[in-house]
């Protein structure tokens, strides 16, 4: 029935083609860049004497419904110069254009103040954009522009922890955030244990974190989702650029494979540091290598390919008895086809796999784990007319999860073979979105995703009394693990469990006035993927493990409330956004869970709830020498696990506790100075709330020892966080566009040299034998200097 309804509306929204006007024509074609010919994300196509105007999709696309006549078309995107032209449309016309990028600041105010006003008007909402350019400024420890610390910037999003590329949305945890390399999902975002995020500036084309009003053709998280694309490369001639810092360095190439037809991209990055550790006699080892992939071609004018890769790889070594190795791999072919001038598809077959390896030496045994799917998809852009466009299309995925397996290192070893169950499911999803322009003021965008999940056969699942795999004991007053009374077999084919859910979103937008609107958004989630991990920060050891029988899949709902307002021609603009959001079946571990190598890791996980709630406020200088933005965020976020039943006290006694990822303040400035065309400066400024940390309210001798006793879970907080980063950009020659062209840039991060805590641990002093508080930090001052080229 719900298939139905959602195949209803989609076949409704087809019949709106029908009452096109005979009068009206289509305009529609690609937009790209004149020098490389890559396409351009987000172009507005204007006509000014009619009010109306389009914009490109996330392959250059776009198509726009007019009454015949002759107009003046305005086409604009910031950094580009404009194109305007007169038009005359008595029939179809398939038309694309080319931008050259803008060298007058003219241009950039005209075209900064067509994106804004379009942007006031759009009812999608709660959505951050970052320039590659941007990122790149944005001064970070050890000088290597992250994808993953630029964003922790924007109000909403906060740090997993000092040195950590985790990341948390609107009080969600880490592993709630969908992120998507193009189109791929990656399931571990750091390097070297989050000093560094997998996402190679150079090679990034577009990126969008949404945090609420998430469109229905994203799914599968509750928190947010960010969507990163990398570029195609250039088809028109060979470019290379890259980077030398002080312990890693990059290097990108792109180039035509058939000129203006075809293109390939070839980015690497490694690190190098670990080289020079045996002049300081240490045999440590600690090094990551990544590489980014694509190659694009344009079969003819209604069809494109496209094959793009990411490969990343960390090991962490300590002598010859322990050796870490873990990353991501992806793969994907998509195939953009265009049925009319009003039917944009795109194909796309899809691989992932997370790897996570261990050879412990010193114990004689090696330990593999990870996460691997399959994904088909399928999308559609329909452009029904200026007022109607549709986006629809379906999404299968085929998951397999590796939780454990142990081998012995050598014939010698006396460790037994061991492998942990494997686990299987089947994740489905139809969606429709509709954005609609409902009148001149208001505009909606609304949708309705239908997602499925099937765990599927695996070859032993325990069998528990009152399916109750967790069991309390009266007398303890604690939980335990449940004996099983039996084990089930299932084959492959088999259908363990099965969910099915309804997920509306809607998104609307009022324009006050043409510099002032407010929005409002709902959406619905569900997420059927947990990560087993009982730290604030996403590790390489966290295991992924799928809804089931006895593992509810989490399920959110989200309000928003947003004002934004253009200042003084667009120079300045704010905005202020507020919400709230609850989830269902949040996991929850009983004290003294252990997550690693547990073949039945039910018995030790409860079904809670999360909420949190909060105010945003983003103000953006974003014209002239000196831009930047001030974001600031006020929020709330907690959890609980009550009983089961009424003699059961529930985790935490029941009551709702702050998350590990809980800051009531997190303010963040961004600046940048243009002083002369050689000299750039640029800094941020971080103060946030200490994290959540549970502490020992007390303590108890025993055979001699003073044995601290814990309170209630997150009852305390770590130091208040504070941190000012600065980094100056040279470039020798600024007017020099053809050849060998390089800038060197020089940063110092944590410039008041502040020994943030990271933890705080306790333990007895050996000398006074009293208990005491011990501070981790991880990093004080780090100077930093990187060389870039590019020709």
């Amino acid at each position: 029935m719900k298939i139905r309804t959602l195949w209803f509306l989609i076949i409704i929204g087809l019949k709106f083609n029908g009452l096109s006007a005979q009068d009206k024509v289509t305009l529609s074609g690609i937009v790209s860049d004149v020098s490389s010919n890559e396409t351009l994300i987000g172009v507005n196509i204007l006509f000014p004497e009619l009010q109306t105007g389009a914009t490109t999709n996330e392959y250059g696309f776009y198509s726009i419904t007019v009454p015949k006549g002759t107009y003046n078309i305005v086409v604009s995107y910031l950094g580009y110069s404009n194109i305007s032209e007169n038009i005359s449309l008595e029939n179809n016309l398939n038309k694309d254009f080319s931008l050259s990028e803008s060298l007058e600041s003219l241009d950039e105010v005209l075209i900064q103040e067509n994106v804004e006003k379009l942007n006031i008007k759009k009812p999608q909402m709660s959505v951050n954009s970052l320039t590659s350019n941007t990122i790149k400024k944005i001064p970070v420890v050890f000088g290597e522009a992250d994808v993953i610390k630029a964003i922790t910037l924007l109000p909403g999003v906060t740090n997993a922890g000092e040195g950590s590329s985790g990341f948390n949305v609107r009080g969600g945890a880490a592993d709630q955030n969908l992120i998507l390399l193009d189109e791929a999902t990656i399931y571990n975002s750091s390097h070297l244990f989050g000093f560094f995020s997998v996402f190679n500036p150079d090679a990034i084309k577009d990126l969008k974190l949404y945090k609420g009003g998430i469109p229905a053709r994203y799914g599968g998280r509750v928190s947010s989702v960010l969507d990163i694309y990398q570029k195609e490369g250039n088809s028109k001639k060979f470019h290379v650029n890259g980077g030398i810092g002080l312990i890693s360095s990059r290097l990108l190439a792109q180039g035509p494979i058939n000129k203006g037809k075809g293109s390939f991209l070839l980015g690497g990055r490694a690190t190098y540091a670990h080289l020079f550790l045996p002049l300081f006699d240490l045999e440590n080892k600690a090094y990551f290598y990544d590489l980014n992939t694509k190659i694009s071609y344009k079969l003819n004018q209604n069809n494109n390919v496209y094959l793009s890769g990411y490969f990343g790889r960390d090991v962490l070594s300590f002598t010859d008895s322990f050796k870490n190795t873990y990353g991501n791999s992806i793969l994907n072919f998509r195939w953009n086809h265009l049925f009319s001038d009003k039917i944009f598809s795109n194909l796309s077959l899809i691989y992932s796999d997370y790897y996570y390896g261990l050879d412990l030496g010193f114990i004689e045994f090696n330990w593999n784990s990870g996460i691997r799917n399959f994904n088909l998809k399928y999308d559609f852009k329909h452009y029904l007319s200026n007022k109607i466009q549709l986006q629809y299309g379906l999404n299968s995925i085929y998951h397999k999860f590796n939780p454990g397996e142990i081998e012995p290192s050598n014939p010698e070893s006396g460790i037994n073979a061991q492998k942990l169950i494997d686990k299987y499911a089947f994740e489905n999803a139809l969606y429709i979105d509709v954005e609609h322009k409902l009148t001149d003021r208001l505009r909606a965008s609304y949708g309705l995703r239908y997602s499925s999940f099937l765990r599927l056969g695996q070859d032993e699942l325990n069998v528990y009394k009152n399916d109750e795999a967790v069991i309390f004991n009266q007398e303890l007053q604690i939980y335990q693990k449940a004996e099983p009374i039996g084990v089930e077999s299932y084959k492959r084919s088999d259908v363990i469990t099965s969910f099915g859910n309804l997920e509306p979103r809607l998104a609307l937008a009022y324009e006050l006035n043409s510099s002032t609107s407010i929005k409002a958004s709902y959406n619905r989630m569900n997420q059927y993927l947990h990560l087993l991990s009982n730290t604030s920060s996403p590790t390489p050891l966290d295991i992924w493990t799928p809804s089931g029988k006895y593992i509810k899949p989490q399920q959110l709902d989200q309000i928003a409330l947003g004002f934004f307002k253009n200042f003084d021609d667009n120079t300045y603009s704010l905005e202020v956004e507020t919400f709230y959001k609850k989830v269902k079946n949040r996991i929850d571990y009983i004290d003294g869970a252990d997550l690693i190598a547990n073949n039945a890791i039910e018995q030790v996980i409860l079904n809670g709830e999360a909420k949190a709630y909060g105010l945003e406020l983003l103000f953006r200088k974003n014209l002239g020498r000196f831009k930047g933005w001030l974001a600031y965020s006020l929020s709330n976020s907690e959890q609980r696990t009550p009983g089961r039943t009424s003699n059961e006290p529930g985790i935490n006694n029941g009551d709702w506790y702050k998350t590990a990822y809980d800051k009531t303040h997190d303010i963040s400035v961004t600046a940048s100075y243009d002083l002369t065309t050689k000299w750039f400066f640029n800094l941020n400024f971080i103060l946030q709330t200490g994290q959540p940390s549970t502490y020992p309210n007390a303590q108890y001798e025993y055979n001699g020892l003073n044995i601290p006793n814990y309170g209630l879970r997150n009852e305390y907080r770590l130091p208040t966080y504070n941190r000012l980063d600065i980094s100056a950009t040279y470039v020798p020659k600024p007017d020099k566009n053809k050849g060998w062209q390089s800038e060197w840039v020089f940063g110092i991060y944590n410039v008041y040299n502040r020994k943030n805590a990271a933890s705080i641990s306790f333990q007895q002093n050996e000398e006074t034998r009293v208990n005491e508080a011990v501070r981790l930090s991880i990093f004080g001052i780090v100077p930093s200097v990187s060389y870039n080229f590019k020709f």
